[in-house]
């Protein structure tokens, strides 16, 4: 399937709603549990898409439009949403709120640019993985949410993961342990 704007927007603009049907009003086991040592809960990894509204996605599509490759996009920090709990960081319905705000905004920047596919063949740098295109990025940033969405069901589901007894067999969620970082 071919990258499209309207397409993506039909996944980032639910995103938001996804994570709060998920994670708003359940007790703090289910937003604060993890799988594991060096893995991230889902509080964290809503602070972390928080944090890729601001510093990622659109901020790197800008470059690529006003640049192309004659700047290289800043470091993205993949654990800066760590800091937000080792400071007793806000509610996760708070996080939510934020979150849903800023995609909305970002969407809606998007939308603006009216991008056509020349645009989407634009070249920017990664610092990491070198020449990369408009395209790839925001093909990325939806393949990312969906990336997300699925740890953040794998991590819930790991809070009963001794309780299912003999069932482990047949949940594949369950018997799939992955660290806490992804692309970036």
């Amino acid at each position: 399937m071919r990258f499209e704007i309207d397409h993506a927007a039909e996944v980032l603009s639910r995103t938001p709603d996804v994570l709060r049907r998920s994670l708003s009003g359940v007790g703090r086991g289910w937003v604060t549990g993890t799988e594991g040592p060096g893995t991230w809960s889902p509080y964290d990894v809503v602070g972390h898409l928080i944090h890729g509204e601001k510093t990622d996605w659109i901020p790197r599509a800008r470059i690529i439009l006003e640049h192309g490759t004659a700047r290289t996009f800043e470091p993205f920090d993949r654990e800066f949403m760590l800091k937000l709990k080792q400071n007793h960081g806000p509610k996760v319905d708070v996080l939510l709120d934020e979150f849903a705000a800023l995609r909305a905004t970002n969407l809606d920047t998007l939308r603006g640019w009216k991008l056509s596919p020349a645009d989407l063949a634009k070249q920017g740098t990664h610092p990491s993985l070198g020449v990369v295109t408009l395209g790839q990025l925001l093909a990325t940033w939806v393949v990312h949410d969906l990336d997300h969405i699925t740890q953040i069901a794998r991590v819930m589901a790991k809070q009963y993961d001794a309780e299912v007894g003999p069932w482990t067999e047949y949940l594949s969620v369950l018997r799939d342990r992955r660290p806490g970082g992804e692309a970036g």
